[in-house]
C-alpha cells in the first residue's frame, strides 16, 4: 500500500543519482534519485526529444500495462506509442517521476541519509526545483534541446517553467489544461485536501511508518479532489440522486471508489507535498509578473483547455494564449478537467498538429 519503494519490483523503471540540489525555498536536499522511463530511440544529434510531464497523481509510465511496479496501466494510452501522436518511431520519448513524488524519485517516502523515512523533513519543493531536477536529467541523457515538452495540469506548469526558466531548451510547448499562477479556488480546495490527510490520526505530523499509512485520510483527500476533476454535469448525469441497493447514493460509491484506490497506490505525504508545490505555482515570481515571465518563451506553442473544467477553467489558459499570441484551443467535453486524459482522439490532433510543424 501508498507508493514505490526500495525493493519492491523495478518495471520499466530506470534511475539516475544526481548530487546535492539547492532548493529555491532554502535548504538542500543531500542527494537526489530520478526515475524514469523512456520510448523510442534517441537521434545521434539528440534532436528529436520529448519531455511529457505527469499530472498530481501519475508518474512516469505513461504508456504499458500494469504489472510488477506499475499498479496502474499507462496513463496517457493513445497519446505516445508507434503510429500514435506522438510516435515513438520519430520521437524519444521521456518521462521522469516528479520530485517530491512516490513513484521511484525521491520523496517523503524515500530513505533519508541517516537510513529512516524523510517524512516531515522532507522540504518544501517548488515546480522550479521540480523542473531544475529534469535539467539535470536531460543533460545526463544528452539532450541539450526538447523538441517538444507537454504537459497538462500539473504537469502544464512544469512545461511552462522549462519553456520560461530555459526557452533555450525547448523547441515546442504544448501546455494543457493548466494555468500560469494558482488561483485562490485551487489553493482553497487544495489545503482543504491536505487537512484531511493531516486529519488521520495516523498522520503522526508526518512521520508515519510504511506499514500504517493514513489511508483514510488521503481517502477523503482523493474524494474531494475528484470533484473538481469531474464536471456537474457529468456528475448529475451518470449518477444523480440514484441510491443503490446498499442505501448509499451512487455518487458516494464511485468517489468512495476513487478514493480508496488511490490510496492503494500513493503515498499520502507525496500528496502533501505535491499539492503544495502546486499552491506556490507562479510563473511570474521573480520575473515581473507573468506577462513579464511569459515574454521569455520562444517556442512555438499550442495552448489548450478543457471547455468543462471547473478547476483550472479556460480563462486561466486564455490568459497564457493571449500572453503569447497564440489562439486558445478549446476541447469540448462532459468530462471536466478529466477531459485532458480521456479525450485522447482531440488531445492527440492538437500533439499532431504542433509536432507536425
Amino acid at each position: 500500500m501508498g507508493g514505490w519503494v526500495e525493493g519492491d519490483p523495478v518495471g520499466d523503471r530506470l534511475f539516475l543519482d544526481l548530487p546535492a540540489l539547492a532548493l529555491e525555498r532554502g535548504g538542500e536536499l543531500p542527494s537526489v534519485r530520478v526515475a524514469y522511463e523512456t520510448w523510442g530511440t534517441l537521434d545521434e544529434d539528440g534532436g528529436n526529444a520529448v519531455l511529457v510531464e505527469h499530472a498530481l497523481t501519475g508518474d512516469s509510465h505513461v504508456v504499458g500495462p500494469a504489472g510488477p511496479g506499475h499498479p496502474t496501466a499507462g496513463w496517457w494510452e493513445g497519446i505516445v506509442g508507434p503510429g500514435r501522436p506522438v510516435d515513438t518511431d520519430r520521437w524519444f520519448v521521456v518521462c521522469a517521476n516528479v520530485l517530491g513524488g512516490c513513484q521511484g524519485t525521491t520523496g517523503p517516502s524515500s530513505t533519508a541519509p541517516d537510513g529512516a523515512r524523510w517524512g516531515s523533513r522532507f522540504p518544501e519543493v517548488t515546480v522550479g526545483d521540480q523542473v531544475r531536477v529534469e535539467a539535470a536529467l536531460a543533460d545526463a541523457l544528452g539532450i541539450d534541446r526538447w523538441a517538444c515538452v507537454v504537459g497538462g495540469s500539473m504537469g502544464g506548469m512544469r512545461a511552462l517553467e522549462w519553456a520560461v526558466a530555459m526557452p533555450e531548451r525547448v523547441g515546442t510547448l504544448f501546455f494543457l489544461a493548466s494555468s500560469a499562477v494558482s488561483s485562490g479556488d485551487q489553493i482553497g480546495t487544495q489545503t482543504t485536501q491536505q487537512a484531511a490527510i493531516r486529519a488521520d490520526a495516523r498522520w503522526a505530523g508526518g512521520d508515519y511508518p510504511a506499514s500504517a499509512p493514513p489511508v483514510d485520510g488521503l481517502d477523503v483527500a482523493r474524494r474531494i479532489a475528484h470533484l473538481t476533476y469531474r464536471s456537474a454535469l457529468e456528475l448529475d448525469a451518470r449518477f444523480g440522486s440514484a441510491v443503490q441497493e446498499d442505501g448509499r447514493y451512487a455518487v458516494a460509491s464511485y468517489l468512495a471508489h476513487h478514493g480508496a484506490k488511490l490510496a492503494a497506490r500513493f503515498d499520502a505525504g507525496s500528496y502533501v507535498v505535491l499539492t503544495e508545490a502546486m499552491n506556490s505555482w507562479d510563473v511570474g515570481r521573480g520575473r515581473g509578473g507573468v506577462e513579464a515571465a511569459l515574454a521569455r518563451v520562444t517556442a512555438r506553442t499550442a495552448v489548450a483547455g478543457i471547455d468543462s473544467d471547473r478547476l483550472y477553467p479556460p480563462a486561466q489558459q486564455r490568459r497564457v494564449a493571449d500572453a503569447l499570441g497564440v489562439p486558445l484551443r478549446l476541447i469540448r467535453s462532459p468530462y471536466g478537467h478529466d477531459g485532458f486524459l480521456v479525450e485522447v482522439d482531440e488531445v492527440g490532433a492538437l500533439l499532431s498538429e504542433l509536432l507536425s510543424g
